[in-house]
């Protein structure tokens, strides 16, 4: 670690929806003693920071305030959530166009001050900004981090507990490749209760046929289209996997998490950013995991970088 970098403090750029939430998610559990809020919009980010502060003492100490890009120069961790949002009917790889421009400037503003910290990317599509900004900034790939499919590993976590009546705590489950459209569900290596879901599903009350485990991956997959045609945006639970992410790296807990890093050949693919499940610890990225899977989870991961690459060829990068 830089002995000029503060341990304990994150910046979080965008005030947002995601940005604000997140940065209420770390206060409440504690994570991180200082945290700076930066936003284009700087009123919004000191309206978000006062009313933060007014409960302050109702948790541990922090020092919560607006701020901008040169006080994030001693930030251990900064948290991107800056950029255009997703709209109702909108794909992730829809915004890529619009947020390629905005993390140029973003980037080059956080490197002017900061370049010893660790990038937590949690803006769409997360992916390829998140390579992105690995080749924008110089940054060593395992400080360069996206939030991936943490929120959706979680997600699918959810959904069994709730199918098989099981707390999520005890559903353990991995969701790779894409935070999107081409995400695959590691069913080969879900377990509940130490039990392969196979072996689970004849003991499991509401019964789990191959139907209802393809809709639970559809319902996976789907959510976040289904929540912003409801409500607009999604940012409870993505500033929670973020928070989770943050509470990893800022005390080295070596936690396996699916986030989102530069690919070195796993299963073959390289040279972008995908999910794998991944120890973070206070380095950021500790290592990558390259698990067994199925002979069909490796061909859809595959495919699911591929679907990224094409993407990636559009843009000057």
């Amino acid at each position: 670690m830089d002995k000029n970098l503060n341990p304990n403090k994150i910046a979080v750029i965008g005030a947002g929806g995601v940005g604000a939430t997140t940065a209420y998610a770390l206060m409440v559990q504690g994570v991180g003693s200082e945290i700076v809020l930066i936003d284009v919009n700087k009123e919004k980010a000191e309206g978000e920071a006062m009313d933060l502060r007014h409960g302050a003492s109702f948790v541990n100490p922090v020092d919560i305030y607006a701020g901008d890009y040169k006080d994030l120069a001693d930030a251990k961790l900064i948290v991107i959530t800056a950029g255009a949002a997703q709209k109702p009917g909108e794909s992730r790889l829809d915004l890529v166009k619009k947020n390629t421009g905005i993390f140029k400037n973003i980037i080059s503003s956080i490197t002017e001050y900061n370049q010893e910290g660790i990038l937590l990317v949690v803006t769409n599509p997360v992916d390829i900004l998140t390579y992105l900004s690995y080749k924008l900034s110089g940054f060593p790939a395992n400080r360069v981090i996206g939030s991936g499919t943490v929120l959706d590993s979680s997600r699918f976590r959810s959904l069994l507990s709730k199918n098989c009546n099981i707390a999520a705590s005890n559903v353990h489950g991995y969701i790779i490749g894409e935070h999107g459209d081409s995400e695959v569900p590691v069913w080969s290596l879900t377990n509940i209760a130490g039990t392969k879901i196979e072996n689970y599903c004849p003991i499991c009350n509401k019964g789990c046929d191959e139907h209802d485990l393809e809709e639970i991956s559809d319902q996976v997959k789907n959510a976040a289209y289904e929540i912003i045609d409801k409500k607009g945006a999604t940012f409870y639970a993505v500033a929670l996997g973020v928070a989770r992410i943050a509470r990893a790296i800022l005390r080295d807990e070596n936690a396996v998490l699916t986030v989102s890093s530069l690919m070195e050949g796993y299963y073959g693919v390289e040279n972008m950013s995908l999910s794998l499940p991944t120890i973070i610890n206070s380095k950021g990225i500790e290592r990558v995991l390259e698990l067994p899977l199925s002979e069909k989870e490796e061909k859809e991961f595959k495919d699911s970088a591929q679907h990224l690459k094409e993407n990636i060829k559009e843009l000057d990068i």
